[in-house]
């Protein structure tokens, strides 16, 4: 893998993995945002916010620009794509391969009943003709 154009994936499921900064990716879900309106509705400081941001950016999930003494983010969604994309791996089954799934599922239920209850037919009646 190449670490320069391929994004992190610990990386951004590290910082997904954060309830504070999910919170911070739904509200730039509106679009830019100053840091100070970020952090406002937080129960942390801003240096605390600036810290997450920071993890955000690190992770390619935010970009961070200054105007002055204004510093402003906005959601990068090529960072959550990566991640997207890796998960998709994991739903994108065939529904042939579910029939052939429950198919495996029901051939070796119906091998582990068969062992298990020798002597017995579907019916309930052993072969000596006894009901069980």
């Amino acid at each position: 893998m190449d670490s320069l154009t391929e994004p992190d994936l610990d990386l951004i499921f590290a910082a997904l993995a954060d309830p504070t900064r999910r919170a911070i990716l739904r509200e730039l879900l509106d679009g830019e945002q100053m840091v100070s309106a970020i952090a406002e509705p937080l129960p942390m400081s801003l240096a605390a916010v600036s810290k997450h941001l920071q993890i955000l950016a690190r992770a390619g999930l935010v970009s961070q620009r200054r105007d002055g003494r204004v510093r402003s983010c906005r959601l990068e969604p090529d960072g959550l794509a990566a991640a997207f994309l890796w998960m998709q791996g994991f739903g994108a089954f065939a529904m042939d391969d579910y029939d052939a799934l429950e198919r495996m599922i029901e051939n070796v239920l119906s091998e582990k009943y068969d062992a298990e209850s020798p002597g017995l037919s579907d019916s309930g009646v052993s072969s000596e003709g006894e009901h069980s």
